[in-house]
């Protein structure tokens, strides 16, 4: 039988030191911009809730942050979530999407959801859309790129298929 080394942990240990950061603080200069292309399935990848959590984190450093979803990423702004009624939580952290993504559009971050994905690919109508959401053209993803390109802004992009 192998020795087990140390003792069992308990709720309150840290087991790594969070407090080392390697990389510089950085912050936002008077009007730069950060753009997040987001092609995730929610509920399917840590990266869909690692994308808002990032965008939020961004938005916060003092960029004009931008959240594109589009393909399976439109389903995150779906405001018909819950169950068994929308709104409630189904099981825990089944509202995370909406919670999250409603925190970055009231600090002031700008949401966008392609109207294509949405509607020919789930059924989704612009309606069903959170609130302060902008439904975007399939032409607007390449557009948007585009800008933040122009612009020189942070651009983060996630895929999962």
């Amino acid at each position: 039988m192998v020795d087990i080394v140390g003792e069992r942990v308990k709720a309150g240990d840290a087991i790594v030191d969070y407090e080392d950061k390697v990389f510089p603080d950085h912050q936002a200069e008077p009007g730069q911009k950060a753009f997040v292309f987001y092609h995730c399935v929610p509920f399917e990848s840590s990266a869909s809730l690692v994308n808002l959590l990032t965008a939020t984190r961004i938005l916060r450093k003092g960029f004009e942050t931008h959240f594109v979803m589009f393909g399976p990423g439109s389903l995150a702004a779906a405001a018909t979530r819950g169950f068994p009624k929308v709104g409630d939580e189904g099981f825990p952290g089944n509202m995370n999407y909406n919670t999250l993504l409603q925190r970055f559009m009231d600090e002031g971050g700008h949401a966008y959801a392609c109207r294509f994905s949405a509607a020919a690919l789930y059924g989704m109508r612009e309606i069903d859309m959170m609130e302060g959401v902008k439904p975007i053209n399939p032409k607007d993803v390449l557009d948007a790129a585009i800008t933040a390109w122009k612009e020189h802004a942070l651009t983060l992009n996630t895929w999962t298929m």
